[in-house]
């Protein structure tokens, strides 16, 4: 049953792995025990950026962690359990079937759960752009994948996510995003040298504890 008779902010979604899994490919640069911290502060500094954004009613993160769960549920985060069989996009579409289950009329977006560095201005331009259309998205840094995927009201999501997902989703119809002075929505963090170029454009307080505490087994890229 709906909540609200009209279409209200943004719901957003954001998929987090198990975190024994996440971050591999800073393996070169961090132990296993140091990348699961650094995969949670990843996350904990993008759900406290996106739900102080203006445009936000609410995150949901879809995840199983055990440790990850109660520690974004704790800064408001909604936790929906995660279907590990069925991969990231099913995930994806499975939270998106929740949010909708209890405001139908909800517009949806993805997003990335390693963006250390999100603003919320910039998340709320994003999603004012985004509002203009059924379905849109915002490549990563690369212009290679997505890191952000957005639905408006009685429009199914149809995620792609995964490796090259930005070309999948422009052939999907999704409208590709350009715009300029948003580049904390689009930093994802997968490797030493991502990572740098987050701590340049400055990270949140998780993160920015993480990296001085962390004690590095190679050396960030730059």
């Amino acid at each position: 049953m709906d909540t609200d008779e009209e279409p209200g902010p943004w719901s957003l979604v954001v998929p987090l792995k198990p975190l024994a899994l996440a971050k591999s490919r800073l393996a070169g640069v961090f132990g296993a025990t140091e990348r699961r911290r650094l995969a949670l502060a990843f996350a904990q500094d993008t759900v406290v950026a996106a739900l102080a954004c203006r445009e936000v009613r609410d995150v949901v993160v879809v995840t199983d962690d055990r440790v990850a769960a109660p520690a974004l549920a704790a800064l408001g985060a909604r936790i929906v359990p995660d279907r590990p069989a069925a991969g990231l996009n099913a995930a994806l579409a499975y939270g998106a079937e929740v949010v909708r289950a209890g405001r139908s009329r909800a517009p949806v977006a993805t997003l990335n759960a390693d963006l250390p560095a999100l603003r919320p201005a910039e998340l709320a331009r994003v999603l004012e752009a985004a509002g203009g259309f059924p379905r849109a998205f915002l490549a990563d840094a690369a212009d290679i994948g997505t890191t952000l995927l957005a639905a408006a009201p009685g429009i199914e999501l149809r995620p792609a996510f995964g490796g090259a997902s930005r070309l999948r989703h422009l052939s999907s119809g999704a409208v590709e995003i350009r715009l300029p002075g948003v580049a904390s929505v689009r930093r994802d963090v997968d490797t030493g040298e991502d990572l740098r170029a987050a701590l340049e454009l400055g990270v949140g307080p998780r993160t920015a504890e993480r990296c001085r505490a962390g004690r590095p087994t190679g050396r960030v890229a730059g």
